[in-house]
C-alpha cells in the first residue's frame, strides 16, 4: 500500500515554517512546488517514490499526485466516493489552515480508479487515543462543491497521476497568499 500523508503543514506564498516541521512554500498557479516521499504513513515502511506538485489560485488548492514505480494499481472497482478506499492504494493529503497541531483537519484521498475520500476529521486527542472521540464529516457532493479530479494510469511506465482541485472555501481560505497551512 502506498499512502501520501506527510503534507500536513505547508506554507502558501511566503509564510514562515514551524521549527521541526516540514516547510513547503506553495506558489500561485501556474508555478508549482514539489514534495517527494518514499515512506508509507503510518508504518514508515519504504515505498516507491510518490510526489505531489502544489499551487493555489484565489479559490482552490491544486494538487498533482504522481505515484512512481507502481506495480499493482491496487483498488476495489466497486468502491465509490467516501468509501474505505484507504484499505487499498491511495495518495492522500491532510489539510489544515493554521500552524498548530490540529484537532480537526481535512482528509483528501484519491485511488488509481479516480475515486476520492473527502472528510473533515474530528480528533480532539490528536493521536487517536483509545476511547476518545474520533469522527468524520463527509463532503457528500464533492463535484457539486467545486472539487475536481482526473486520474490517469500509465501501466507501461509504472505510474499513475491524479490532478485534484480542492476549493479553499472549505477552509475560509480564499486569497491564501501569505497564510500558513
Amino acid at each position: 500500500m502506498r499512502t501520501f500523508a506527510s503534507l500536513a503543514v505547508f506554507a502558501l506564498a511566503s509564510a514562515t515554517a514551524l521549527a521541526g516541521d516540514p516547510d513547503l512554500c506553495v506558489p500561485r498557479c501556474p508555478a508549482t512546488a514539489q514534495a517527494r516521499f518514499t515512506t508509507q504513513i503510518p508504518s514508515g515502511a519504504a515505498c516507491p517514490q510518490t510526489k505531489v506538485d502544489l499551487c493555489y489560485t484565489n479559490t482552490s488548492l491544486n494538487l498533482v499526485f504522481t505515484a512512481l514505480g507502481e506495480t499493482n494499481f491496487y483498488f476495489n472497482p466497486n468502491q465509490t466516493t467516501n468509501g474505505d478506499i484507504w484499505e487499498y492504494e491511495v495518495m492522500e493529503a491532510f489539510i489544515y489552515k493554521g500552524a498548530n497541531d490540529p484537532q480537526t483537519y481535512f482528509e483528501y484521498e484519491v485511488n488509481p480508479n479516480n475515486v476520492t475520500y473527502n472528510a473533515f476529521v474530528y480528533n480532539p486527542s490528536r493521536v487517536r487515543t483509545a476511547g476518545a472521540p474520533f469522527d468524520h464529516a463527509f463532503i457528500t457532493d464533492p463535484f457539486g462543491d467545486g472539487f475536481a479530479v482526473n486520474t490517469v494510469l500509465d501501466k507501461p511506465n509504472n505510474k499513475w497521476t491524479s490532478r485534484s482541485t480542492i476549493p479553499l472555501a472549505l477552509f475560509n481560505g480564499e486569497n491564501p497568499r501569505g497564510t500558513t497551512w
